[in-house]
């Protein structure tokens, strides 16, 4: 009885694996046939089962079989198709650009120059990393809108746009705080200054005026005497805009007392060069100091972080 039930589980096993092996052959030897048409039959079928894989197999040796002719158009719009539904989306954006530059009359070519923007956008990472494909998914975005600007696309290629455009906003903000956090002041004066240039109306720009502020009077700290009573005075004409610009800013009493310290550094700077006039060895001293001093203890050590 025992013998009679192995033989029976034996035997449905081998015949299990004789119908999965008789399944990959039969989807093997449609791949290898040359009925193209059959070929691409199938290959509809399993798209549209959402058997991508498979879809794309076939897909693939079909497309330059039927270059040229009427069914190429389906064929190609439908091998880009499911590249994306696969989320490959490098080489969905080449087919989807594929079909709109070889069939730019078609009905669908809007449609297809749209989703190879689109699958740009997909394929821009997080702002941390490097943007390249975020300035690419811009500039085909934008081309979209200029070759269709009466498009219904054209209202969802302008929000993708902006939401790019807000990752570089990102990226910007946080690299010009890391030249304040690793103690390169200039540096961050120059990138404050040039985040509010590349981006006017970004929602960072109260915060980042008044680290522009914080900045330039650490870069003045840190400088020659000789340079302080300029770089000094920069910080109150920064902190005068800034208070006429956001009198009710959380950071306008931080912002009071960094000028304070600013009047007190421009005194302090007089005080010492008038005496140098009288002390040769502070005379001496103050002209061997370098352009800007070394960075304070809390911050050294960090200095030769790179920028991303």
């Amino acid at each position: 009885m025992f013998k009679q039930q192995r033989s029976l589980i034996s035997g449905l096993f081998i015949c299990s694996l004789l119908a999965l092996g008789s399944c990959k052959s039969k989807f093997e030897k449609l791949k290898a046939s040359n009925d193209n048409a059959k070929k691409y039959q199938e290959a509809m079928k399993y798209y549209n089962k959402k058997e991508y894989s498979k879809a794309l197999d076939l897909f693939d040796g079909l497309t330059q079989r039927y270059r040229g002719q009427t069914e190429a158009e389906d064929l190609f719009y439908y091998n880009a198709y499911t590249n994306y539904k696969l989320k490959d989306y490098t080489s969905a954006r080449y087919h989807f650009k594929t079909f709109a530059d070889t069939y730019p009359n078609s009905a669908r070519a809007e449609e297809c120059r749209f989703m190879s923007a689109y699958c740009y956008y997909l394929d821009s990472p997080i702002f941390s990393l490097d943007q390249e494909n975020t300035l690419k998914a811009i500039e085909t975005l934008q081309l979209f809108i200029n070759l269709y600007p009466k498009s219904e696309r054209v209202a969802e290629a302008s929000k993708l746009i902006q939401n790019l455009r807000d990752k570089l906003e990102q990226k910007a903000y946080t690299n010009a705080k890391l030249y304040l956090t690793i103690g390169d002041y200039q540096s961050a004066v120059i990138a404050f200054g040039n985040v509010l240039r590349d981006y006017p109306d970004t929602k960072y720009a109260e915060e980042m005026e008044f680290l522009s502020i914080r900045a330039q009077y650490k870069y003045s700290k840190n400088s020659t005497d000789f340079r302080q009573e300029e770089r000094f005075g920069q910080v109150l004409s920064m902190y005068d805009q800034y208070a006429e610009k956001y009198p009710q800013s959380k950071y306008l009493h931080e912002a009071l007392g960094i000028k304070q310290d600013a009047e007190y550094g421009i005194k302090h700077a007089k005080a010492q060069i008038a005496e140098a006039t009288t002390n040769p060895k502070l005379a001496k001293k103050l002209a061997s100091k370098d352009t800007t001093k070394t960075q304070p203890p809390s911050e050294k050590g960090q200095g030769n972080q790179k920028m991303p």
